[in-house]
């Protein structure tokens, strides 16, 4: 079984070729909690980095996983640069649950945030050509049930950015807000947003929560440039999502 978050689709791309090699199921995490999968004898964790650690979402949801002790279990970061504490936390939280890491490496894509910082996500799409050669390695690892730990090393900032006054402030740095103005009630952002965290209001504009992750997935999959980030202007060729993933693939309601 692969196991997937996904704010953009770059893990859910990643995860499709994986599973897809190795013969197995793929699910999105919020859906894999709710299932009994102590009969999978491979357990494959896909997900990326941010700030240097585990998103919110997936430290959170990953212990409620019912996972077979004997499993074969791997973790491969879909990032765009850094992998920093995202698998060393993972794993601790997998010791926790008396579970061994097997296999974890790391695969670059580009950056959901970048646009945060008004850079294009899409001037980094040379990195799926570059890459291509590094993840069927990893495949070719996977489907030998080969042991390494790679890029599982404790990181000081990963370990900085993931203090929880810090944590908490970088998030609220990355919560989207809903542009009245601009919104038309499509309700596009409510079911690709993994937390659940956004709704319609009586009047059909969408109001985001308090519980975000910062996957941006709402901000990116927007077809009104209606989420913002910062009160900055949404500019659509900034968006970004992978272009092998549609908005009705990232829809989980």
């Amino acid at each position: 079984m692969i196991i997937y978050f996904s704010g953009t689709g770059n893990s859910l791309a990643v995860g499709r070729k994986i599973s897809a090699a190795l013969n197995d199921k793929i699910i999105p995490l919020v859906e894999a909690v709710n299932q009994d999968l102590s009969s999978e004898q491979t357990i494959g964790l896909v997900y990326p980095s941010y700030d240097f650690n585990v998103p919110p979402a997936v430290r959170m949801l990953l212990p409620k996983l019912n996972i077979n002790k004997e499993a074969y279990v791997f973790i491969v970061i879909a990032c765009g640069a850094q992998a920093g504490n995202s698998i060393w936390t993972i794993r601790r939280v997998l010791r926790e649950k008396g579970i061994n890491l097997a296999y974890s490496n790391k695969i670059r894509v580009p950056d959901n945030s970048a646009i945060v910082f008004s850079r294009n996500p899409n001037d980094q799409v040379w990195k799926f050509e570059r890459f291509a050669p590094r993840l069927e390695k990893i495949i070719d690892d996977l489907k030998n049930k080969k042991r390494a730990l790679h890029y599982n090393s404790w990181s000081f900032m990963g370990w900085i950015m993931g203090q929880p006054k810090l944590e908490k402030k970088l998030i609220g740095s990355f919560r989207p807000a809903s542009n009245q103005e601009k919104c038309i009630g499509c309700g596009i952002c409510t079911k690709v947003c993994p937390m659940n965290n956004i709704s319609l209001s009586e009047t059909k504009k969408a109001v985001v929560g308090d519980n975000c992750t910062a996957c941006l997935s709402c901000l990116h999959f927007c077809p009104q440039q209606a989420i913002e980030v910062g009160g900055k202007e949404t500019i659509k060729n900034r968006q970004y999502h992978h272009p092998q993933v549609q908005v009705k693939e990232m829809m989980l309601r």
